[in-house]
């Protein structure tokens, strides 16, 4: 890395650009090491061999059906290894990959298919219902392993080149539809170097791979690990987001290199961890980073950002424990061969310390939108500071300063975009989609802080004349927008405040009370001390002055991340063992309640009478509301 100047920072790799891509370096590291375990994932293990093997079938399969240099290939799996091993046989093929999640909406899976111009979905039966519209053709692999298992092991002829394109994915788009990042095998490449570089990957490291298949970071997950002949551990849906689990699950299966998204990352810094773990880098971004790490961890934080339009990472660092600090931690320094420039509004650089718009330029630039010349021109500008012919910045939306060490500090957003678990959002995407809604005249999305610091969405609407219920507005939403990007509240106005500019004043919005909150049902204070103190316990996690007996855990902005807290708690107050399933199959205030006196009968009939009066004195005292 060198600094360019004063304000520009810089960061450019020593090593010359590989004409091997991902998948010819994959495939070589079969050569090398066949027997290797190569994935791992709850029963199944694929070595080298079997991956080079299974993905050459695969790759050939896919030609036979027209897969070619340049053909994006659609990808809806459930998360399983048949997800890399999918995405290798696409490259193989010379085609980019396109992650579809499975709990996507069909509209808009059909959307995106539509836009990509995809021709050939990978996929599983379980999911072909909400695939079947459209021209595209379907590859359940269950169903066609017999015909993919008669196609050849051998590699195709070579045909991928660095300036084709690896993978598209979608984010959240201004304009009301999502928009398709291309990124191609040279991007990808540059990550997988600097990566292995940086992190000093080696076949004998053991990396976990836990972020679903639409998220940007499992191509990160992935890729570096197969370029350098270690093995990829895929966790469980059921682990994945929960910290101690999670922590666990890393040290029993020995993992070196973990990723996980901030939000995750924050709750298991507070963990303790055994003198076993093996565990060297946890890996995170996505959102902000808040806090330092404590100093007795056995493990390096490393925090990490890049939009998905810079190929998954653009700065990283080293974040060392910290007993105070007036700042969050940084975002680091460049990547190897990626340029940052903090640029004003007329793109001047500004001074060291001064706050101005993050732009990416370098190794790690998308090729912009697939199929969107207009909003590739719009983000994707002339590099003014390069003397590259055609060298291009992206514009992030992000603001941020050059700090005196040389990192740089992020200072939120310039725009309406917005992070929900690490999730990006564009908020005019919500409103697009909540104003199709017949009954809805007009609304507005923002994104607001709980009192323990976690975000959620709030939708203000004003209604053409009655207006819907919560439920009926959620399943609307629900059809067009994945989970994370539906409101936690909905707050109805009779208008919206205007500003004297004609625009919707945000400021003058009221915060959402129990006077304005829509919801199903009239609010139901909480009957009996069970019921109080599972309310109490929900309140308190979530940052809300009350919660009612019939309020939905999830619908007021819970998670699984929280959910797992939820369930500590309710085994410290009622001392019985819930599984995190119990809440997602009993998320409001009076059914979690009757499931906590149900187990706690069950564990009274193991109790000694004694035990059993102190416990039932204990929960029938009244909580602290």
């Amino acid at each position: 890395m060198k600094v360019a100047n004063e304000q520009v920072l810089a960061a450019h790799g020593s090593g010359k650009t590989s004409t091997l891509c991902v998948p010819d370096l994959v495939q070589r590291q079969a050569g090398l090491t066949p027997d290797a375990l190569a994935l791992s994932a709850a029963s199944s293990r694929l070595t080298y061999q079997e991956l080079d093997h299974r993905s050459n079938r695969l790759a050939h399969y896919l030609r036979s059906l027209g897969v070619n240099p340049g053909s994006v290939v659609g990808l809806c799996l459930p998360g399983s290894i048949d997800f890399p091993v999918a995405a290798l046989a696409i490259l193989k093929a010379g085609g980019a990959y396109l992650p579809l999640e499975t709990k996507t909406p069909s509209a808009r899976l059909q959307m995106m298919l539509k836009s990509a111009q995809v021709a050939v979905v990978v996929t599983h039966s379980s999911v072909l219902e909400s695939l079947a519209q459209g021209s595209h053709k379907l590859v359940a692999l269950d169903r066609s392993a017999t015909e993919i298992g008669r196609c050849s092991s051998e590699a195709l002829p070579a045909c991928v080149t660095p300036q084709q394109l690896a993978y598209v994915i979608y984010t959240s788009g201004s304009t009301g539809t999502p928009k398709a990042v291309a990124v191609g095998h040279d991007s990808l490449l540059n990550l997988c170097q600097w990566h292995n570089r940086a992190f000093a990957v080696s076949p004998l490291d053991r990396a976990s791979q836990l972020a679903s298949i639409g998220f940007d970071a499992a191509v990160w997950e992935v890729w570096p690990y197969l370029v350098a002949g270690a093995s990829v551990h895929l966790v469980d849906d059921a682990t994945r987001t929960q910290p101690e689990p999670l922590r666990d699950w890393l040290v029993r299966e020995r993992i070196t290199i973990s990723f996980a998204p901030t939000p995750l990352a924050e709750q298991m810094l507070k963990l303790a961890w055994p003198k076993e773990t093996a565990l060297r880098f946890l890996l995170t971004g996505a959102d902000t980073l808040h806090h330092y790490p404590p100093a007795n961890l056995p493990f390096t934080l490393i925090n990490n950002y890049g939009p998905t339009e810079c190929t998954v990472v653009a700065t990283s660092a080293a974040v060392l424990p910290q007993k105070s600090g007036d700042r969050v931690p940084p975002i680091g320094r460049p990547i190897d061969n990626v340029e940052i420039y903090i640029l004003d509004n007329q793109r001047k650089q500004v001074a060291n310390g001064a706050i101005g718009e993050i732009y990416v330029g370098g190794a790690g630039l998308a090729r912009g939108y697939l199929n969107d010349s207009a909003l590739t021109a719009e983000r994707f500008v002339p590099n003014p500071f390069s003397a590259i012919e055609g060298a291009m910045l992206y514009r992030t939306g992000d603001l941020g300063c050059l700090l005196g060490d040389g990192q740089i500090a992020f200072h939120g957003r310039g725009d309406d975009q917005v992070k929900i678990r690490g999730f990006r959002i564009e908020l005019n995407e919500v409103v697009s989609a909540l104003n199709q809604h017949p009954a809805v005249r007009e609304s507005v999305v923002l994104s607001s802080e709980n009192g323990t610091g976690e975000k959620r969405l709030v939708a203000y609407v004003v209604p053409r004349t009655a207006l819907p219920s919560v439920t009926e507005l959620r399943d609307f939403l629900t059809q067009q927008l994945p989970d994370y990007m539906l409101p936690a509240t909905f707050v109805r106005l009779d208008a919206l405040p205007v500003a004297a500019s004609g625009k919707v004043n945000r400021s003058a919005l009221p915060a959402p009370s129990e006077e304005n909150i829509l919801r199903e049902e009239a609010f139901l204070n909480p009957r009996t001390p069970t019921e109080q103190r599972v309310a109490a316990i929900v309140a308190s996690l979530l940052g809300l002055p009350q919660v009612g007996l019939n309020d939905n855990f999830f619908y007021l902005g819970g998670n699984s991340l929280f959910g797992t807290q939820v369930i500590a708690r309710l085994r410290d107050a009622f001392h019985v063992e819930l599984p995190l399933l119990t809440l997602f199959d009993h998320p409001t205030v009076v059914d979690l309640a009757a499931a906590v006196e149900r187990l706690m009968v069950a564990n009274l009939d193991a109790m000694s009478e004694e035990e059993a009066q102190r416990l039932l004195a204990l929960n029938s005292q009244p909580a602290d509301l």
